[in-house]
């Protein structure tokens, strides 16, 4: 199973405020697209839907910025993965050169299991176990300034 690049941008994004200390200020979508090398309008068009999803707190004006939510904090990495991949299959049967054997095909089913499977062995991982060491002091390391 191969996630999305939008998927993909959008955990690292979500990695990467999962490890804002206290006292640091909100990062803008600009730092957030800067850290995780991508356009700006790509970590935009994620963080919106982040946002959609509840994970994400976006502020905007002076002392604005992002943070991440309780619930994108403790949200299960599965959940999360469902919910920016969308319900796809991993296979186009129906598309515009329907397959032949769409009505009696065993594959299908196979790939749907295989795909549940995926997401389930994501479930019991939250966010906040993937920022964990070693993960966590890289992404904080990724913006800090040096001193002078």
């Amino acid at each position: 199973m191969r996630l999305t690049k939008f998927t993909d941008l959008a955990l690292r994004a979500v990695m990467r405020l999962a490890v804002v200390r206290d006292g640091d200020e909100p990062m803008a979508t600009r730092e957030v697209a800067e850290v995780v090398g991508v356009p700006y309008t790509h970590a935009a068009k994620a963080i919106t839907r982040l946002q959609h999803l509840g994970v994400v707190e976006a502020r905007r004006g002076r002392g604005g910025g992002l943070t991440l939510t309780g619930l994108g904090r403790r949200a299960s990495v599965g959940w999360l993965v469902r919910e920016l991949e969308g319900e796809a299959e991993v296979v186009d049967c129906e598309g515009d050169n329907p397959c032949p054997l769409r009505g009696a095909c065993r594959l299908r089913g196979a790939l749907r299991e295989a795909q549940e499977a995926f997401y389930a062995a994501l479930d019991p991982l939250t966010v906040t176990d993937l920022v964990a060491s070693p993960t966590g002091p890289v992404l904080i390391g990724l913006t800090e300034r040096p001193p002078g």
